[in-house]
């Protein structure tokens, strides 16, 4: 079975960060910041249900106004998440425009925001029919163990970094993996389809394992449907396995404080997406700006002991650089993989 998360980085490594994370067989995305997302068509846009945005520096956030743009009109929830000020910063996007005309739309879009600061999570909701003005007053709650979203087959967690101004690196998990055994499928008659979907989903939500299942089932070309209980389908058919695990961090300076959080975040991640804005050669640039070099990237990726990295965020010095990136992180990589 193809593994459930798709990540792409948005643009290439030179231009603004962000990274597009689209699930296996479902019309649903993640995205993690909103640089400049026009390399994202209409469809691919429409399929975000929660964005996860690192700090509110334009390269990073620019592209709420091109998300903005395409879901406006729309059935829709979207949730936003950001670092300490954020939903300040989501309030002035929001209230630069006009909204005169909004109230005359039969669709729903809500905006529900959550600003991350040290100890807590505050939320707002923003409803287009209502001009986007906030609703109600904020939910508070706290922000203990780096979670910050929890859903029945996944979760993702934060950081709070250091890059001047808090910055945020995140951890996308799949709980676990609900693998379909084709030989058993084909064993026991049953024919494949979107019901799969369905068990998988009602495995991942911890359902009544007596609760019945009824699934499609052949027998000498005769199509019946078959009656089995959750937990006899989940012995019959599946195997359970861990689930993946990917981890982003943009922009942080590299602080003994910063490397303990990335390295707790990101450990054992399927794959690491991590800026390298320098060279090592620049160091001293990447210490004023408060960025990684390309072998403090890959330094990070084998103390997190990932299995696979993509470095992203090349200062523009550096035209066609990748292969000199790319080697410096790969050494740094190798010498501190598996190392305790």
């Amino acid at each position: 079975m193809p593994p459930l998360f798709k990540p792409c980085l948005i643009n290439n490594p030179i231009d603004d960060p962000g990274l597009l994370v689209s699930f296996s067989f479902r019309n649903r995305a993640i995205a993690f910041d909103l640089g400049d997302i026009y390399n994202l068509s209409s469809r691919e846009i429409l399929k975000i249900s929660h964005v996860f945005i690192s700090h509110t520096h334009m390269d990073h956030f620019a592209g709420f106004d091109r998300l903005l743009r395409v879901i406006l009109g729309r059935e829709k929830t979207l949730h936003i998440y950001g670092p300490e000020g954020f939903l300040a910063h989501v309030e002035g996007k929001l209230s630069g425009y006009s909204w005169n005309l909004v109230e005359k739309f039969s669709n729903q879009l809500i905006i529900h925001a959550t600003e991350i600061s040290e100890n807590q999570l505050t939320s707002k909701e923003y409803k287009c029919q209502n001009g986007f003005k906030a609703m109600d007053e904020p939910i508070k709650r706290l922000f203990c163990q780096q979670k910050i979203h929890e859903e029945a087959s996944l979760s993702v967690n934060a950081s709070i970094l250091d890059h001047g101004i808090p910055s945020l690196c995140f951890a996308l998990k799949e709980k676990f993996r609900v693998n379909i055994r084709k030989d058993a499928l084909r064993e026991s008659g049953l024919i494949p389809g979107e019901w799969l979907d369905r068990f998988k989903q009602a495995v991942c939500e911890k359902k009544d394992p007596d609760s019945i299942v009824k699934v499609p089932y052949e027998k000498n070309s005769i199509t019946t449907l078959k009656k089995y209980k959750l937990m006899d389908l989940v012995d019959r058919i599946a195997i359970i396995t861990q689930g993946q695990k990917i981890a982003y961090v943009a922009d942080a300076a590299y602080t003994p404080e910063n490397l303990e959080k990335i390295i707790k975040l990101a450990k054992n991640a399927d794959h690491l997406f991590i800026e390298a804005a320098f060279l090592e050669q620049d160091i001293d640039h990447a210490i004023k700006k408060r960025h990684l070099t390309a072998r403090q990237a890959g330094e990070l990726a084998g103390l997190a002991n990932v299995k696979r990295f993509t470095l992203f965020h090349f200062s523009p010095r550096y035209q066609k650089s990748d292969d000199l990136f790319y080697n410096e992180a790969n050494k740094a990589y190798q010498q501190n993989k598996n190392r305790d």
